[in-house]
């Protein structure tokens, strides 16, 4: 790893932006030595922490399942999920073992599906390359099929006391407002700076408690909007406090616009069965279950998609329209989804045959996996 000794960023202090200044010289200015902030911090969060079931254990396999559920989710919605899945998957060869249907299915609403199939995968690497003791040190962990380093950073620090930063989203909003650290955190030279800074301020004698500390104090304390300054204990050396720039750190560079996508289902029932189609790779929802689709262009009111070649060669012309619902939208991280649901009957079963569509029973329904967009529309709709 570098060392922060070799390296120097742009931070603004308090009397202005101090450019090029290594980190351990921006702390002598501030007045503020690392050890004094993180003291603050992880006497907070003796406190104040929340009682979670992962941080009653040193389980790499535990935390790599909180980690992994927690990712682009938050904490109330994600509590449900592990407990689900440590009660059903209690040891890495239970998960290996598991059909991914199965877990697809325990991960329906959590989004990111990827997530779940990679987990599948890596449970199965531990098994075969690590004789089924899930890895705790950093470099193990970063050939697990998922595992990024700020996962990686998490389990080997989390259960091992490995000294590595853990910087996530509330770790970067806390190093941002109270040392003024103006790098873009979204860009490969942000996520150098706020690493090496996070690295120099944990307590090298005990590094798991200092990175929790700083998650949960920026989780519950230094929030991204409407921040609790007023019982914040960094508040008299907070730069972003004493300077009114709490609104404006950390910068993030702006996101492309979600990519719009017209969804049309075509939603067929045969007394108690519907049709459903499995969804292939490269692309959202991998091996979900989903109505037969017909993507289009722009939006398409119900006459232009009965005309559709596809459609037709599916279901044939002069298909009976049971009802219309939508359109629905649905927002993904890069995408969103305008779908609409037409219910028809139809009467060219060969033709559904060859398209790999098959009738489930209503029954079964609750054993597939399926998108929160059709299990949201079937739970409306078979009710």
């Amino acid at each position: 790893m570098i060392s922060v000794e070799a390296r120097s960023y742009s931070f603004v202090g308090a009397l202005g932006v101090i450019f090029m200044s290594p980190v351990s010289k921006f702390f002598k200015f501030l007045g503020t030595s690392h050890m004094q902030f993180i003291d603050e911090v992880v006497a907070w969060y003796r406190m104040n922490k929340r009682d979670l079931p992962w941080r009653n254990t040193r389980d790499p396999y535990i935390i790599w399942l909180s980690e992994i559920i927690l990712q682009q989710t938050r904490v109330e919605q994600g509590l449900p999920y592990f407990n689900r899945f440590l009660e059903k998957y209690p040891t890495v060869a239970d998960f290996a073992a598991a059909d991914e249907d199965e877990i697809l299915k325990l991960w329906q609403g959590l989004g990111y599906y990827s997530r779940g199939r990679n987990m599948h995968k890596t449970s199965k690497i531990v098994m075969e390359e690590h004789g089924g003791y899930f890895p705790h040190r950093y470099d193990d962990l970063l050939r697990l099929k998922g595992v990024g380093e700020y996962t990686a950073a998490a389990i080997a620090s989390f259960s091992a006391d490995e000294e590595r930063a853990v910087v996530d989203g509330n770790v970067f909003r806390l190093l941002s407002r109270f040392f003024g650290l103006q790098e873009i955190i979204n860009s490969p030279q942000g996520k150098r700076a706020f690493t090496e800074l996070a690295n120099s301020v944990i307590d090298k004698n005990d590094p798991g408690t200092s990175n929790q500390a700083m998650m949960e104090f920026g989780a519950m304390v230094c929030k991204p909007r409407n921040p609790d300054c007023r019982v914040c204990p960094l508040s008299q050396q907070c730069f972003a406090l004493r300077n009114d720039r709490i609104a404006e750190l950390p910068v993030k560079k702006k996101a492309q616009p979600p990519r719009p996508r017209h969804f049309n289902y075509a939603v067929v029932l045969s007394g108690d069965l519907i049709l459903l189609n499995k969804r292939g790779p490269k692309d959202i929802w991998e091996n979900l279950y989903e109505f037969p689709l017909f993507e289009s262009e722009r939006p398409l009111d119900v006459s232009e998609v009965l005309v559709l070649p596809d459609f037709v060669r599916a279901f044939g012309e002069g298909v009976t329209v049971l009802s219309v619902h939508g359109p629905t939208k649905h927002q993904l991280s890069h995408q969103t989804i305008h779908a609409q649901f037409v219910v028809i009957e139809t009467n060219k079963p060969g033709l559904i045959a060859e398209k790999g569509w098959q009738f489930v029973g209503l029954d079964e329904l609750q054993m597939l996996a399926q998108p929160k967009i059709i299990f949201s529309f079937l739970r409306n709709f078979l009710h």
